[in-house]
């Protein structure tokens, strides 16, 4: 860790009882800590294996998928989505539901939590729904239909479920720990979440409280922590990762999308994926907001994505730099504030 001896200070300064950190420069491990416990009991201790839900964290994983099909010709960017999926309804593009304005912020059925585990009936209600606002005229973060329009396209697609298809494509090539709907031994490794001491309230019947609250679930202990919470495929919002793998995928795409000799994407298509594609206030995050496809693009020039409680995960191009920061303790950003604050100290 040599020369990244604040970024291990920022880490260590306010621990979570389980957490992690993976940086990576020019595709080298620089640090590697982790520290605390996986489960409320506080018997497991956290190791290089473990896993934890990161919620939208998960959401560029599911665009990369998108985005193979397309490096491979098998979908165009501004496809309509009823090319792929005929009974979708809306006149929607592939490239508005990447950038989080096709207006498909909410699931339109009001469903309980044991919709998660039915990807059909999600899907068919995803593909009966009518956009809030015009297609392409509004940006709000899609914060839990984002990985059921994109899954099944996927699906449609390749005749392949979003998680065999993640797993298959993107995960086993660049030997990337983690995935969405795990089998019980990896369920085993994940960590229990729990909840810090600020948890953010949403206004409610606002575009945050509504994108978030159905199927009902997405933020309730007792689901998310369950067996049929991780072996469900939520790719919003259930993606189950270790620090490193994350980092390691922001390390693939700086490299221009070549990771240990597997080229995933073209570099020109990694550029698109980087580049701005709508810039202006978004909706469900409330604030100005700059989306490439799928994924935020900062105003230094970083980029990537953050899932609520706090993990993140981004490519710093200006430093050479990778980073995965994940924790089981559902909290604000003030720690990853303090690890970027470190990292542009370098």
């Amino acid at each position: 860790m040599t020369g990244f001896g604040a970024v291990g200070e920022a880490f260590a300064a306010h621990p979570s009882d389980g957490s992690a950190l993976c940086v990576l420069r020019d595709g080298e491990v620089v640090v590697d800590l982790h520290e605390g416990r996986r489960d409320v009991a506080r018997t497991r201790p956290w190791d290089a294996r473990t896993l934890v839900n990161v919620y939208s964290v998960g959401k560029p994983v599911i665009a990369l998928a998108v985005l193979l099909l397309v490096e491979r010709g098998l979908i165009g960017l501004d496809d309509p989505m009823a090319r792929h999926w005929p009974d979708f309804k809306t006149e929607v593009s592939v490239r508005q539901v990447l950038t989080h304005t096709s207006g498909l912020v909410t699931f339109p059925v009001r469903r309980d939590s044991s919709a998660w585990s039915d990807w059909e009936l999600l899907c068919a209600d995803l593909a009966d729904a009518e956009p809030e606002w015009p297609p392409g005229t509004v940006a709000a973060e899609h914060a839990l239909t984002y990985g059921h329009l994109l899954g099944e396209l996927v699906r449609r697609v390749t005749g392949r479920g979003p998680g065999e298809f993640v797993s298959a494509e993107i995960a086993r090539p660049w030997r990337l720990d983690f995935g969405f709907g795990l089998g019980a031994a990896d369920s085993d490794r994940c960590a229990e979440l729990v909840w810090g001491e600020h948890r953010a309230e949403d206004e409610p019947g606002s575009v945050r409280a509504r994108a978030v609250s159905n199927p009902a679930g997405a933020r309730d202990l007792g689901v998310v922590n369950s067996a049929r919470w991780r072996a469900a495929v939520v790719p919003a919002v259930n993606l189950h990762a270790t620090a490193e793998s994350v980092a390691r995928m922001y390390a693939g795409l700086l490299a221009g999308g070549i990771l240990d000799g597997h080229r995933l994407l073209s570099s020109s298509l990694v550029d698109e994926m980087v580049s701005p594609q709508f810039r202006g206030v978004d909706r469900y995050i409330g604030r100005e907001t700059t989306w490439g496809l799928g994924v935020q693009i900062e105003s230094d020039g970083t980029w990537g994505m953050g899932g609520l409680g706090g993990s993140a995960a981004w490519a710093d191009p200006g430093r050479g730099l990778a980073v995965g920061f994940v924790t089981r303790c559902l909290d604000d950003f003030a720690r990853v504030d303090a690890i970027e604050a470190a990292i542009q100290s370098l």
